[in-house]
This record gives C-alpha cells, sequence and structure tokens, in this order.
C-alpha cells in the first residue's frame, strides 16, 4: 500500500511562488505516474499536472501550463509542484495522487489513480 505525504501549502500573496511536495512510502511495483490533482469549494476535483517517475516526462493542465512546474527525485521518493505567478483562483486543496503505468493515457481522470495523499491548502490573496 502505497502512502502518499503532501507539505508545503501554505497562504501567499498574489504573483507569489510555493512548493509543493509529495513524499511516497515505497516505490511500489508498477506505479510510475505521479499526478497532482486540486479542489477548490464547491468544484469538482481538477487535474493539475502528472510525471513519470522512470522517464520524468510531465503534463500540464493548460490553466497552469508556464506558471507550475512538476519535478521529482527518486532517490527521496519525492515529487515537487513548484508553483509561480500564483492567482486567487489557484486557492484550492492540492492533492498528489499515484497510478500504475507509466503512460499519460487517462491521465487527467481522478479514477486512474489509485492512491492519494491527504491534501495541503492553498490559498493565495489578491
Amino acid at each position: 500500500q502505497v502512502q502518499l505525504v503532501e507539505s508545503g501549502g501554505g497562504l501567499v500573496q498574489a504573483g507569489g511562488s510555493l512548493r509543493l511536495s509529495c513524499v511516497a512510502s515505497e516505490r511500489a511495483d508498477g506505479v510510475d505516474l505521479m499526478g497532482w490533482f486540486r479542489q477548490a469549494p464547491g468544484k469538482e476535483r481538477e487535474f493539475v499536472g502528472a510525471v513519470k517517475w522512470s522517464e520524468g516526462g510531465t503534463l500540464y493542465a493548460d490553466s497552469v501550463s508556464g506558471r507550475f512546474t512538476i519535478s521529482r527525485d527518486n532517490a527521496k521518493n519525492t515529487v515537487y509542484l513548484q508553483m509561480n505567478s500564483l492567482k486567487p483562483e489557484d486557492t484550492a486543496v492540492y492533492y498528489c495522487a499515484a497510478a500504475r503505468g507509466a503512460y499519460f493515457y487517462l491521465v487527467r481522470a481522478a479514477s486512474r489513480y489509485a492512491y492519494w495523499g491527504q491534501g495541503t491548502q492553498v490559498t493565495v490573496s489578491s
């Protein structure tokens, strides 16, 4: 059972930056895709981006492309979400998730992911 723990959330002014971390308890066999999602109050969970553990390939939602960057440190079993030029509409609880298979098919679907962290709150003030 893979456990994911996010950290790094907080309150930041618009235009500022935050870096979220997601530590995985283990690299389970076949788990090769890490995703970031977010959920704002009253809204559905939204795909932010994803990275492949093995090769580092990334994919982003249009709403964050060019502002957010996902990276990973295989030695530390950690995935990062660097968020720059933050906007009030980025306010949400951010979740990391893990999926089996190193492919981007259905990468934006929450159902693709078998393991989820508890989430970390990001609040961007205007």
